[in-house]
């Protein structure tokens, strides 16, 4: 456990955030009324989340040693991170993966935009290898160069460790105008995790999906565009494409896994081979 009551909760504080009916000036309005637990998150998340921590998280995931797994074995084993606060009542892993990919099939989008919905969260499986919440989920952001005041709750990262580095608080940093996403370091999460195991699978647009979902300063805050390239603006339209799906996808309806299975296993099949090194 750590200071959220489940991963959901995340999820349901930046789908608050962004409600499609508020209006710009609350946007970014944090106050009392955000959960302590959300805000003890966020302290954690920007108080770790450094230059060293983020290359270290790559040495240790980015290898996948951590078995070949089929995407069902994967989606059943993310199913067995339970919500500790309500278990009886909360939808599983993969029901909500399923609503997210439904609502996308629904409007009518191409097969892999389906299947990128329905995967989009297997990252989260660092939960179940041990990591802190505060490194699994949340709003992602480049490190290694000035926090922007588009990322929320900045006044938190005063006590992180890379704010006394005169380089990292540079606005460029260890990057350059323009160098492209591809070059920069987010801080580490389940984006990054799930886009080196999947990126040899999936068109593009679905792995600037997975890789930039959680990047909200970004995609939804317009943030850091200094160092996006043109290849990436023109990407980030997949992004915002996901997004809304991302988040308000989620409802109390049960989605019917079993009758859904047979669809799903046709997608999954159609691009992935029979077993995924994690």
């Amino acid at each position: 456990m750590g200071p959220l009551q489940n991963l959901e909760q995340w999820d349901d504080f930046v789908v608050q955030r962004y409600q499609p009916d508020k209006k710009q000036e609350e946007f970014r309005v944090y106050d009392e009324t955000t959960p302590p637990g959300v805000r003890e998150f966020y302290r954690l998340n920007h108080t770790h989340q450094t230059v060293d921590f983020v290359r270290e998280k790559k040495r240790q995931y980015l290898s996948k040693q951590r078995g070949k797994r089929s995407i069902w074995e994967a989606l059943d084993y993310l199913n067995t991170l339970v919500d500790e606060s309500d278990p009886d009542t909360d939808l599983s892993q993969i029901e909500h993966n399923l609503q997210t990919a439904e609502a996308i099939r629904k409007d009518g989008h191409p097969r892999w935009f389906v299947l990128t919905g329905f995967i989009h969260d297997l990252g989260k499986l660092l939960c179940l290898y041990g990591d802190p919440q505060w490194a699994v989920v949340g709003d992602t952001f480049p490190v290694g160069c000035s926090y922007s005041d588009k990322i929320v709750f900045p006044e938190f990262f005063r006590d992180n460790p890379d704010s006394r580095n005169p380089l990292y608080q540079s606005k460029f940093g260890i990057y350059s105008e323009g160098c492209g996403l591809d070059n920069v370091d987010l801080s580490w999460g389940h984006d990054e995790y799930l886009y080196h195991v999947v990126k040899d699978y999936l068109p593009e647009p679905a792995l600037y999906m997975i890789r930039y979902h959680s990047f909200y300063p970004g995609h939804r805050e317009g943030g850091y565009d200094y160092l996006f390239n043109d290849h990436d603006r023109e990407m980030f339209q997949w992004v915002r494409k996901f997004n809304p799906y991302d988040l308000y996808s989620k409802s109390a309806d049960r989605p019917k896994l079993e009758q859904l299975r047979p669809y799903y296993n046709d997608l999954i099949n159609e691009y992935f081979p029979e077993k995924v090194a994690w």
